[in-house]
């Protein structure tokens, strides 16, 4: 199926519904985001639209944060396992071969991740899209050293870069 393509006019035109329905997948299982930057249209630039939407998560509160941070999936992770992956994470991981995995680098990131959210309490987030799978293993062992207060901000950091990459792919320029 072919996903939707919008101008940023026609975004900033539609009902506050609409507009939340139309990016209801930039940030993962969390459209209380678009809700919110609804309110502030119209948006003159796809960077003015991603850093409203950024800002609303930066300015919601570690609660709904962490909210946000754990309703992405782990990488290689068991929803993708089981063919439970929104649309978007699918072509994310299946882009950064994570599909395609030897059972030693499968067995790593199973590791990892059970390592990470052992440390952190959520899972562990990276914007795939440039890497391969061993350079997503290699910044997972890095990371997975960080202290919660790093990884959570890197975690931030990182589910706005994908949101970039997402709202770059839904709205045309």
């Amino acid at each position: 199926m072919k996903a939707m393509h919008y101008t940023l006019e026609q975004l900033n035109h539609a009902s506050a519904d609409a507009f939340a329905a139309a990016l209801s997948g930039i940030f993962e299982h969390s459209p209380w985001v678009a809700e919110a930057a609804a309110r502030q249209r119209p948006f003159a630039s796809i960077d003015a639209l991603h850093r409203t939407l950024s800002q609303a998560v930066e300015t919601s509160g570690e609660a709904k944060q962490l909210a946000l941070i754990s309703a992405h999936p782990e990488l290689a992770g068991k929803a993708a396992v089981r063919g439970e992956l929104t649309a978007e994470s699918t072509r994310e991981q299946s882009g950064a071969g994570l599909n395609h995995c030897t059972q030693e680098e499968f067995d790593r990131l199973q590791a990892l991740n059970r390592a990470y959210r052992a440390k952190f309490g959520f899972p562990f987030i990276l914007a795939v899209r440039g890497y391969d799978r061993h350079g997503i293993i290699a910044n997972f062992e890095a990371r997975v050293n960080n202290s919660r207060a790093d990884e959570l901000r890197a975690s931030l950091d990182q589910i706005y870069r994908i949101a970039r990459f997402r709202l770059d792919e839904l709205i045309d320029a």
